[in-house]
């Protein structure tokens, strides 16, 4: 395996920022020639980059015959759009190593949990607009997702909203709430979607997915959709390998999501 990490020194970028990829050895004697990636950005309400969210579920893509990447994006005090900006730079960056890479071009999908779900989701309805592409030097083309995963997102300022990670996102610049609310951001150019959520999670509530899903109907938008019945906010894995310190997150029906989402990432 071919790892490597990129620090990113965009304008705004705080000193840890930086992208990890995780790539599998390209060999004459497989049958796979190229792989899909997922490039995962964990949660943290914006004010870290969660480790639970991170390299162990990029370990389980990696398992499942993918190539995977992290992006330890800036957090407070950065402010938008700053981390929009980076995740555009990794897709930028990935692009131009895919041949070298043997990366399979039409399956580059952004996964995020909670806040890096928004941060995930933030690409998949700005990745054509101009100022983005001007920022990394790209063209829409270069930094377009093939496709969302998004675990429990964060997604709407409005009702339901996560007040702390739109806090953190805006530097309290509330006239930038309602474009960061994603729901209405939605348009016909956003990707394919993948997304799951748990009916009791009480710090990002259900109703993020499902403004989101809506939306993603409305523009007739093809998406896959989980709503498990239990369990708390940030399972991440769900399972042992990402349990918080207290052992909680742990939840074993929701660990049948990797799997569901690998599935519904061969069918891209």
């Amino acid at each position: 395996m071919f790892y490597q990490e990129i620090p990113l020194h965009l304008e705004g970028s705080l000193p840890e920022a930086k992208l990890v990829v995780y790539i599998q050895e390209y060999s004459e004697g497989l049958y796979v020639k190229e792989r899909p990636l997922v490039l995962l950005c964990p949660g943290g309400g914006y004010t870290y980059t969660s480790d639970r969210e991170a390299e162990s579920i990029a370990l389980q893509f990696l398992a499942m015959g993918c190539h995977a990447a992290v992006l330890r994006y800036s957090p407070a005090p950065a402010v938008y759009p700053i981390q929009l900006k980076e995740l555009a730079y990794s897709m930028k960056y990935i692009r131009a190593h895919a041949a070298e890479w043997h990366i399979n071009q039409d399956k580059i999908v952004v996964q995020g949990c909670s806040a890096g779900g928004h941060l995930a989701a933030s690409l998949g309805v700005f990745w054509k607009e101009e100022w983005l592409g001007d920022a990394v030097d790209a063209s829409p083309e270069e930094i377009k997702p093939n496709g969302l995963i998004l675990c429990y997102p964060v997604i709407t300022s409005g009702e339901f909203a996560h007040r702390g990670s739109f806090d953190n996102l805006t530097g309290g610049d509330d006239s930038l709430l309602e474009k960061l609310s994603l729901e209405k951001q939605v348009n016909a150019h956003t990707p394919k979607t993948f997304l799951w959520h748990t009916f009791t999670d009480g710090s990002v509530p259900m109703e993020n997915s499902l403004l989101f899903v809506s939306a993603l109907r409305k523009y007739n938008i093809p998406t896959e959709f989980h709503l498990y019945p239990e369990g708390r906010h940030g399972l991440a894995l769900a399972n042992e390998l990402t349990a918080g310190e207290d052992g909680g997150h742990i939840q074993k029906e929701c660990t049948s999501w990797v799997e569901l989402a690998h599935t519904w990432l061969k069918n891209i």
